[in-house]
């Protein structure tokens, strides 16, 4: 496998969704575990590997929408309601 780049990364995030939110981040991890710990590629791999866990605990990536109120009926009660840059307690 060729060096890793920050576009194979980004080709894997971009469509990511909370169903498969850990498997991408399993083959990000892949991508950069060889590099070496100060290498550009290697952080940004870890940043996307970091808001996919948080993606995993979400309902939607929300990046270009609206977020759902939190004041829907029980939506406060269910941690999988929040977008992945906001995530409940």
């Amino acid at each position: 496998m060729g060096r890793a780049s920050r576009d194979e990364i980004d080709a894997l995030v971009g469509p990511a969704t909370p169903h498969f939110a850990y498997q991408l981040r399993a083959r990000i991890e892949e991508l950069v575990r060889d590099l070496p710990q100060d290498d550009d590629v290697r952080r940004y791999g870890e940043e996307q590997m970091a808001r996919l866990d948080r993606l995993g605990h979400a309902s939607s990536k929300a990046d270009d929408s609206e977020p759902e109120p939190r004041s829907r009926i029980g939506w406060d009660t269910i941690p999988s309601s929040a977008p992945e840059y906001d995530p409940l307690p």
